[in-house]
Protein backbone atom coordinates (compact mmCIF):
# COMPACT_ATOMS: atom_id res chain seq x y z
CA UNK A 1 0.00 0.00 0.00
CA UNK A 2 1.27 3.60 -0.74
CA UNK A 3 1.51 6.65 1.41
CA UNK A 4 -1.14 8.08 -0.43
CA UNK A 5 -3.51 5.09 -0.29
CA UNK A 6 -2.24 4.68 3.34
CA UNK A 7 -3.34 8.56 3.64
CA UNK A 8 -6.33 8.30 2.15
CA UNK A 9 -7.73 4.95 4.20
CA UNK A 10 -6.58 6.58 7.33
CA UNK A 11 -9.10 10.08 6.52
CA UNK A 12 -11.77 7.33 5.85
CA UNK A 13 -10.93 5.73 9.30
CA UNK A 14 -11.49 8.92 11.15
CA UNK A 15 -14.17 10.44 9.12
CA UNK A 16 -16.03 7.44 10.10
CA UNK A 17 -15.53 7.96 13.94
CA UNK A 18 -16.58 11.93 13.52
CA UNK A 19 -19.52 10.44 11.67
CA UNK A 20 -20.65 8.44 14.64
CA UNK A 21 -18.97 10.98 17.14
CA UNK A 22 -21.57 13.82 16.01
CA UNK A 23 -24.32 12.23 17.19
CA UNK A 24 -23.15 11.01 20.23
CA UNK A 25 -21.68 14.25 20.78
CA UNK A 26 -25.05 16.07 20.24
CA UNK A 27 -27.04 13.27 21.93
CA UNK A 28 -24.86 14.20 25.25
CA UNK A 29 -24.52 18.20 24.52
CA UNK A 30 -26.23 19.63 27.44
CA UNK A 31 -23.67 17.91 29.93
CA UNK A 32 -21.01 19.35 31.82
CA UNK A 33 -17.60 19.45 29.80
CA UNK A 34 -15.72 16.79 31.01
CA UNK A 35 -17.94 14.44 32.33
CA UNK A 36 -18.72 13.35 28.75
CA UNK A 37 -16.81 9.92 28.28
CA UNK A 38 -17.50 9.39 24.72
CA UNK A 39 -18.46 12.30 22.45
CA UNK A 40 -17.12 13.79 19.30
CA UNK A 41 -13.75 13.93 19.98
CA UNK A 42 -13.25 10.04 21.40
CA UNK A 43 -15.35 8.40 18.78
CA UNK A 44 -13.04 10.46 16.08
CA UNK A 45 -10.33 8.93 18.19
CA UNK A 46 -11.63 5.73 17.96
CA UNK A 47 -12.19 5.42 14.56
CA UNK A 48 -8.63 6.70 13.58
CA UNK A 49 -7.42 4.27 16.54
CA UNK A 50 -9.15 1.35 14.71
CA UNK A 51 -7.25 2.66 11.44
CA UNK A 52 -3.98 2.62 12.75
CA UNK A 53 -4.02 -0.76 13.95
CA UNK A 54 -5.32 -1.86 10.64
CA UNK A 55 -2.50 -0.35 9.22
CA UNK A 56 0.28 -1.77 11.44
CA UNK A 57 -1.51 -5.29 11.59
CA UNK A 58 -1.45 -5.03 7.52
CA UNK A 59 2.83 -4.38 8.04
CA UNK A 60 3.22 -7.00 10.60
CA UNK A 61 0.65 -9.52 11.85
CA UNK A 62 -2.88 -10.62 12.00
CA UNK A 63 -2.39 -11.05 15.46
CA UNK A 64 -1.76 -7.32 16.06
CA UNK A 65 -5.11 -6.34 15.25
CA UNK A 66 -7.02 -8.75 18.22
CA UNK A 67 -4.72 -7.57 20.76
CA UNK A 68 -5.29 -3.85 19.40
CA UNK A 69 -8.53 -4.40 19.61
CA UNK A 70 -8.78 -6.43 23.42
CA UNK A 71 -6.85 -3.54 25.01
CA UNK A 72 -9.17 -0.54 23.49
CA UNK A 73 -12.29 -3.02 24.63
CA UNK A 74 -11.09 -3.16 28.04
CA UNK A 75 -10.34 0.39 28.79
CA UNK A 76 -13.45 1.75 26.68
CA UNK A 77 -15.56 -0.13 28.74
CA UNK A 78 -13.89 0.58 32.17
CA UNK A 79 -14.52 3.94 31.69
CA UNK A 80 -18.35 3.35 30.75
CA UNK A 81 -18.85 1.52 33.37
CA UNK A 82 -16.98 4.55 35.68
CA UNK A 83 -19.55 6.63 33.88
CA UNK A 84 -22.67 4.62 34.40
CA UNK A 85 -21.92 3.87 37.93
CA UNK A 86 -21.72 8.12 38.65
CA UNK A 87 -24.76 8.85 36.55
CA UNK A 88 -27.13 5.64 37.31
CA UNK A 89 -26.93 4.99 33.54
CA UNK A 90 -27.59 1.07 32.49
CA UNK A 91 -27.09 1.52 28.90
CA UNK A 92 -24.71 -0.04 26.74
CA UNK A 93 -25.43 1.40 23.45
CA UNK A 94 -22.34 3.79 23.96
CA UNK A 95 -19.79 0.96 24.71
CA UNK A 96 -21.37 -1.33 21.45
CA UNK A 97 -21.03 1.89 18.93
CA UNK A 98 -17.19 2.50 20.80
CA UNK A 99 -16.44 -1.09 19.73
CA UNK A 100 -17.96 -0.96 16.21
CA UNK A 101 -16.57 2.09 15.19
CA UNK A 102 -12.89 0.58 16.34
CA UNK A 103 -13.77 -2.00 13.77
CA UNK A 104 -14.81 -0.25 11.24
CA UNK A 105 -12.08 2.19 11.00
CA UNK A 106 -9.60 -1.17 11.22
CA UNK A 107 -11.92 -2.39 7.75
CA UNK A 108 -11.55 1.13 6.09
CA UNK A 109 -7.80 0.35 6.07
CA UNK A 110 -7.80 -3.72 5.48
CA UNK A 111 -11.23 -4.16 3.15
CA UNK A 112 -13.18 -2.34 1.14
CA UNK A 113 -14.22 1.40 1.92
CA UNK A 114 -17.52 1.68 0.76
CA UNK A 115 -17.90 -1.03 3.14
CA UNK A 116 -17.40 0.57 6.04
CA UNK A 117 -18.84 3.76 4.91
CA UNK A 118 -22.36 2.18 4.64
CA UNK A 119 -21.87 0.14 7.90
CA UNK A 120 -20.54 3.56 9.40
CA UNK A 121 -24.35 5.50 8.46
CA UNK A 122 -25.87 2.58 9.18
CA UNK A 123 -25.17 2.31 12.74
CA UNK A 124 -25.36 6.37 13.22
CA UNK A 125 -28.80 5.63 11.50
CA UNK A 126 -29.66 3.30 14.36
CA UNK A 127 -28.43 5.64 16.87
CA UNK A 128 -29.88 9.16 15.77
CA UNK A 129 -33.43 6.82 15.43
CA UNK A 130 -33.21 6.08 19.44
CA UNK A 131 -36.86 7.38 20.36
CA UNK A 132 -39.05 6.49 17.03
CA UNK A 133 -37.71 3.36 17.68
CA UNK A 134 -38.82 2.75 21.37
CA UNK A 135 -41.73 4.41 20.75
CA UNK A 136 -42.54 1.77 17.68
CA UNK A 137 -41.82 -0.68 19.64
CA UNK A 138 -44.02 0.61 22.08
CA UNK A 139 -46.69 0.10 19.65
CA UNK A 140 -45.95 -3.51 18.74
CA UNK A 141 -48.62 -6.01 19.35
CA UNK A 142 -48.19 -9.21 19.49
CA UNK A 143 -50.10 -10.97 16.63
CA UNK A 144 -47.80 -8.39 14.80
CA UNK A 145 -44.34 -10.03 15.78
CA UNK A 146 -45.72 -13.63 15.39
CA UNK A 147 -46.64 -12.38 11.94
CA UNK A 148 -43.09 -11.37 11.09
CA UNK A 149 -42.03 -14.46 12.61
CA UNK A 150 -44.52 -16.76 10.20
CA UNK A 151 -43.12 -14.80 7.29
CA UNK A 152 -39.22 -14.44 8.44
CA UNK A 153 -39.70 -18.53 8.78
CA UNK A 154 -41.43 -18.97 5.47
CA UNK A 155 -38.81 -17.16 3.54
CA UNK A 156 -35.41 -18.42 5.61
CA UNK A 157 -36.18 -21.61 6.81
CA UNK A 158 -38.99 -23.61 4.42
CA UNK A 159 -38.42 -21.69 1.26
CA UNK A 160 -34.28 -22.93 0.94
CA UNK A 161 -35.25 -26.44 1.54
CA UNK A 162 -38.10 -26.87 -1.41
CA UNK A 163 -36.91 -28.32 -4.79
CA UNK A 164 -36.14 -25.53 -7.05
CA UNK A 165 -37.56 -27.90 -10.21
CA UNK A 166 -40.60 -29.26 -11.30
CA UNK A 167 -42.09 -32.04 -9.44
CA UNK A 168 -44.97 -33.30 -11.81
CA UNK A 169 -45.26 -35.66 -15.00
CA UNK A 170 -46.34 -32.63 -17.14
CA UNK A 171 -43.02 -30.27 -16.11
CA UNK A 172 -45.58 -27.40 -14.56
CA UNK A 173 -45.49 -26.99 -10.98
CA UNK A 174 -42.03 -25.82 -9.05
CA UNK A 175 -42.68 -26.24 -5.35
CA UNK A 176 -40.40 -23.15 -4.31
CA UNK A 177 -42.08 -21.13 -6.78
CA UNK A 178 -45.33 -21.87 -5.49
CA UNK A 179 -44.19 -21.25 -2.09
CA UNK A 180 -42.53 -18.26 -3.15
CA UNK A 181 -46.00 -17.09 -4.82
CA UNK A 182 -47.67 -18.20 -1.08
CA UNK A 183 -44.95 -16.16 1.11
CA UNK A 184 -45.48 -13.11 -1.83
CA UNK A 185 -49.63 -13.04 -1.15
CA UNK A 186 -48.86 -13.61 3.06
CA UNK A 187 -46.51 -10.31 2.80
CA UNK A 188 -49.34 -8.40 0.67
CA UNK A 189 -51.62 -9.14 3.21
CA UNK A 190 -49.74 -8.16 6.08
CA UNK A 191 -48.27 -4.87 3.65
CA UNK A 192 -51.46 -3.52 3.27
CA UNK A 193 -52.27 -4.16 7.23
CA UNK A 194 -49.24 -1.74 7.95
CA UNK A 195 -49.97 0.55 5.35
CA UNK A 196 -53.67 1.19 7.19
CA UNK A 197 -52.13 1.24 10.46
CA UNK A 198 -49.41 4.24 9.38
CA UNK A 199 -51.42 6.24 7.31
CA UNK A 200 -55.26 5.80 8.26
CA UNK A 201 -57.58 3.88 6.11
CA UNK A 202 -57.57 5.92 2.85
CA UNK A 203 -54.01 6.79 2.47
CA UNK A 204 -53.38 3.38 3.76
CA UNK A 205 -55.45 1.48 1.17
CA UNK A 206 -54.19 3.72 -1.73
CA UNK A 207 -50.61 2.99 -0.77
CA UNK A 208 -50.85 -1.00 -0.22
CA UNK A 209 -52.69 -1.18 -3.59
CA UNK A 210 -49.81 0.76 -5.42
CA UNK A 211 -47.29 -1.69 -3.59
CA UNK A 212 -49.18 -4.53 -4.11
CA UNK A 213 -49.81 -4.03 -7.61
CA UNK A 214 -45.87 -4.19 -7.82
CA UNK A 215 -45.78 -7.63 -6.35
CA UNK A 216 -49.37 -9.18 -7.68
CA UNK A 217 -52.59 -7.60 -8.27
CA UNK A 218 -54.28 -10.51 -7.75
CA UNK A 219 -53.26 -10.98 -4.43
CA UNK A 220 -53.77 -7.23 -3.51
CA UNK A 221 -57.59 -7.34 -4.98
CA UNK A 222 -57.85 -10.67 -2.55
CA UNK A 223 -57.03 -8.94 0.68
CA UNK A 224 -59.37 -5.62 -0.35
CA UNK A 225 -62.07 -7.42 -0.96
CA UNK A 226 -61.83 -9.50 2.37
CA UNK A 227 -61.85 -6.21 3.79
CA UNK A 228 -64.72 -5.01 1.95
CA UNK A 229 -66.43 -8.23 3.22
CA UNK A 230 -65.92 -7.09 6.99
CA UNK A 231 -66.73 -3.35 6.03
CA UNK A 232 -69.34 -3.06 3.24
CA UNK A 233 -69.92 0.68 3.82
CA UNK A 234 -65.96 1.19 2.18
CA UNK A 235 -66.89 -0.21 -0.93
CA UNK A 236 -65.90 2.75 -2.81
CA UNK A 237 -62.22 3.30 -0.97
CA UNK A 238 -61.67 -0.75 -1.43
CA UNK A 239 -62.73 -0.57 -5.06
CA UNK A 240 -60.29 2.23 -5.73
CA UNK A 241 -57.62 0.62 -4.09
CA UNK A 242 -57.93 -2.69 -5.90
CA UNK A 243 -58.13 -0.85 -9.84
CA UNK A 244 -55.40 1.22 -8.57
CA UNK A 245 -53.22 -2.50 -7.91
CA UNK A 246 -54.74 -2.94 -11.46
CA UNK A 247 -53.18 0.31 -12.90
CA UNK A 248 -50.04 -0.61 -11.54
CA UNK A 249 -50.31 -4.26 -13.35
CA UNK A 250 -51.07 -3.11 -16.48
CA UNK A 251 -48.39 -0.40 -16.70
CA UNK A 252 -45.56 -3.19 -15.40
CA UNK A 253 -47.12 -5.79 -17.91
CA UNK A 254 -45.72 -3.09 -20.58
CA UNK A 255 -42.53 -1.97 -19.11
CA UNK A 256 -41.19 -5.74 -19.01
CA UNK A 257 -42.72 -6.20 -22.73
CA UNK A 258 -40.69 -3.02 -23.74
CA UNK A 259 -37.76 -4.03 -22.14
CA UNK A 260 -37.80 -7.71 -23.49
CA UNK A 261 -38.61 -6.70 -26.40
CA UNK A 262 -39.39 -3.36 -28.13
CA UNK A 263 -41.12 -4.11 -31.45
CA UNK A 264 -43.78 -5.14 -29.22
CA UNK A 265 -44.20 -1.41 -28.15
CA UNK A 266 -46.30 0.08 -31.81
CA UNK A 267 -48.82 -3.47 -31.48
CA UNK A 268 -49.18 -3.73 -27.48
CA UNK A 269 -48.59 -0.23 -25.54
CA UNK A 270 -51.15 1.97 -26.67
CA UNK A 271 -53.55 -0.76 -25.78
CA UNK A 272 -52.42 -1.38 -22.32
CA UNK A 273 -52.04 2.96 -21.83
CA UNK A 274 -55.87 3.53 -22.45
CA UNK A 275 -56.65 0.53 -20.24
CA UNK A 276 -54.92 1.97 -17.13
CA UNK A 277 -55.77 5.28 -18.24
CA UNK A 278 -59.66 4.08 -17.88
CA UNK A 279 -59.27 2.54 -14.91
CA UNK A 280 -57.27 5.32 -13.27
CA UNK A 281 -59.78 7.68 -13.67
CA UNK A 282 -62.47 5.11 -12.23
CA UNK A 283 -60.52 4.64 -9.25
CA UNK A 284 -59.97 8.50 -8.63
CA UNK A 285 -63.72 8.83 -9.29
CA UNK A 286 -64.49 6.55 -6.63
CA UNK A 287 -61.62 8.21 -4.33
CA UNK A 288 -63.27 11.59 -4.94
CA UNK A 289 -66.91 10.41 -3.82
CA UNK A 290 -65.44 8.16 -0.83
CA UNK A 291 -66.76 10.71 1.77
CA UNK A 292 -65.49 10.97 5.66
CA UNK A 293 -69.23 9.00 6.51
CA UNK A 294 -68.05 6.55 4.08
CA UNK A 295 -64.96 5.30 6.17
CA UNK A 296 -65.36 3.59 9.14
CA UNK A 297 -62.55 2.14 10.84
CA UNK A 298 -60.55 -0.59 9.03
CA UNK A 299 -59.78 -2.79 12.08
CA UNK A 300 -57.77 -5.23 10.39
CA UNK A 301 -57.73 -8.52 13.45
CA UNK A 302 -55.65 -10.78 11.98
CA UNK A 303 -52.23 -8.95 10.22
CA UNK A 304 -51.34 -12.14 8.49
CA UNK A 305 -54.14 -14.42 6.91
CA UNK A 306 -51.88 -17.54 5.85
CA UNK A 307 -54.71 -19.52 5.13
CA UNK A 308 -56.04 -17.40 2.24
CA UNK A 309 -52.71 -17.09 1.15
CA UNK A 310 -52.47 -21.00 0.89
CA UNK A 311 -55.64 -21.62 -0.90
CA UNK A 312 -54.46 -19.11 -3.46
CA UNK A 313 -50.99 -20.64 -4.05
CA UNK A 314 -52.83 -24.06 -4.30
CA UNK A 315 -55.60 -22.45 -6.48
CA UNK A 316 -52.58 -20.69 -8.84
CA UNK A 317 -50.84 -24.37 -8.78
CA UNK A 318 -54.71 -25.94 -10.18
CA UNK A 319 -54.38 -23.03 -13.04
CA UNK A 320 -51.02 -24.16 -13.89
CA UNK A 321 -51.88 -27.48 -14.55
CA UNK A 322 -54.71 -26.83 -16.48
CA UNK A 323 -52.99 -24.19 -18.89
CA UNK A 324 -49.95 -27.09 -19.20
CA UNK A 325 -52.73 -29.25 -20.48
CA UNK A 326 -54.15 -27.07 -23.08
CA UNK A 327 -50.60 -26.19 -24.52
CA UNK A 328 -50.31 -30.04 -24.72
CA UNK A 329 -53.73 -30.38 -26.35
CA UNK A 330 -53.45 -27.71 -28.67
CA UNK A 331 -49.99 -26.88 -29.28
CA UNK A 332 -48.34 -24.13 -30.95
CA UNK A 333 -51.69 -22.71 -32.30
CA UNK A 334 -53.33 -21.85 -29.32
CA UNK A 335 -51.35 -19.41 -27.88
CA UNK A 336 -54.21 -17.41 -27.36
CA UNK A 337 -56.19 -20.00 -25.27
CA UNK A 338 -52.86 -21.07 -23.02
CA UNK A 339 -52.54 -16.90 -22.21
CA UNK A 340 -55.77 -17.15 -21.20
CA UNK A 341 -55.73 -19.76 -18.88
CA UNK A 342 -52.36 -18.41 -17.57
CA UNK A 343 -54.03 -14.98 -17.62
CA UNK A 344 -56.26 -16.38 -14.57
CA UNK A 345 -54.13 -16.19 -11.63
CA UNK A 346 -50.84 -14.57 -13.22
CA UNK A 347 -49.80 -12.29 -15.90
CA UNK A 348 -46.24 -12.01 -16.00
CA UNK A 349 -45.22 -15.43 -17.12
CA UNK A 350 -47.10 -15.15 -20.72
CA UNK A 351 -45.68 -11.49 -20.83
CA UNK A 352 -41.65 -12.81 -20.57
CA UNK A 353 -42.28 -15.84 -22.76
CA UNK A 354 -44.24 -13.90 -25.18
CA UNK A 355 -42.04 -11.22 -25.38
CA UNK A 356 -39.12 -13.53 -25.80
CA UNK A 357 -41.01 -15.55 -28.23
CA UNK A 358 -41.98 -12.47 -30.49
CA UNK A 359 -40.06 -11.96 -33.74
CA UNK A 360 -40.74 -10.73 -37.15
CA UNK A 361 -44.66 -11.65 -37.83
CA UNK A 362 -45.13 -13.23 -34.30
CA UNK A 363 -44.86 -9.96 -32.77
CA UNK A 364 -48.70 -9.36 -33.71
CA UNK A 365 -49.70 -12.89 -31.68
CA UNK A 366 -47.52 -12.28 -29.23
CA UNK A 367 -48.93 -8.76 -28.48
CA UNK A 368 -52.36 -10.15 -28.58
CA UNK A 369 -51.47 -12.73 -26.01
CA UNK A 370 -50.03 -10.42 -24.08
CA UNK A 371 -53.36 -8.52 -24.32
CA UNK A 372 -55.36 -11.46 -23.99
CA UNK A 373 -53.70 -12.64 -20.60
CA UNK A 374 -54.38 -9.17 -19.09
CA UNK A 375 -57.81 -9.16 -20.26
CA UNK A 376 -58.41 -12.46 -18.28
CA UNK A 377 -56.84 -11.42 -15.18
CA UNK A 378 -58.38 -8.42 -15.05
CA UNK A 379 -61.85 -9.69 -15.68
CA UNK A 380 -60.48 -12.75 -12.60
CA UNK A 381 -59.63 -10.24 -10.36
CA UNK A 382 -63.46 -8.54 -10.76
CA UNK A 383 -64.93 -11.72 -10.15
CA UNK A 384 -62.78 -12.49 -7.25
CA UNK A 385 -63.72 -8.89 -6.24
CA UNK A 386 -67.46 -9.72 -6.07
CA UNK A 387 -66.98 -13.11 -4.93
CA UNK A 388 -65.23 -12.34 -1.54
CA UNK A 389 -65.92 -8.40 -1.25
CA UNK A 390 -69.65 -8.37 -1.81
CA UNK A 391 -72.04 -6.90 -4.51
CA UNK A 392 -71.03 -3.73 -3.82
CA UNK A 393 -67.66 -3.98 -4.83
CA UNK A 394 -67.97 -6.32 -7.55
CA UNK A 395 -70.26 -3.32 -9.22
CA UNK A 396 -67.47 -0.95 -8.97
CA UNK A 397 -64.42 -2.88 -9.91
CA UNK A 398 -66.66 -5.21 -12.81
CA UNK A 399 -68.16 -1.90 -14.45
CA UNK A 400 -64.85 -0.09 -14.50
CA UNK A 401 -63.04 -2.86 -15.78
CA UNK A 402 -65.31 -3.88 -18.41
CA UNK A 403 -65.04 -0.42 -19.53
CA UNK A 404 -60.72 -0.28 -19.57
CA UNK A 405 -61.15 -3.69 -21.84
CA UNK A 406 -63.15 -2.50 -24.26
CA UNK A 407 -61.16 0.88 -24.59
CA UNK A 408 -58.13 -1.23 -24.85
CA UNK A 409 -59.64 -3.65 -27.12
CA UNK A 410 -60.98 -0.92 -29.27
CA UNK A 411 -57.30 0.71 -29.74
CA UNK A 412 -55.91 -2.95 -30.41
CA UNK A 413 -57.80 -4.04 -33.01
CA UNK A 414 -57.69 -0.31 -35.43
Amino acid sequence: MDELSLLMRLSVALAIGLLVGLERGWRSRDEVEGQRIAGLRTFALTGLLGGVAGALTALTQVGLLGFAFLGFAIAFTAFHLLEARAGQSRSVTAVVAGLCTFLLGAYALLGDQRVAVAGAVAMTGLLAMREPLHQWLRTLRWEEIRAVLILLAMTFLLLPVLPNRTVDPWDSLNPAEIWLLAILIAAISFGGYVAVRLFGERLGVVMAALAGGLASSTATTLTLARLGRQHPDSARLLAAGILLAGVVMVLRVGAVALLLNPALAGALLPALAVAALVQAVASLALLARNTRQEQPDLAISNPLDLATALKLAGFIALVLLAAQAVRDWVGNSGVLLVAAASGIADVDAVTISMARMADGTLAVLAAQAIATAVAVNTLSKAVIAAWVGGRGIGAYVGGASIAALGAGAAVLLT
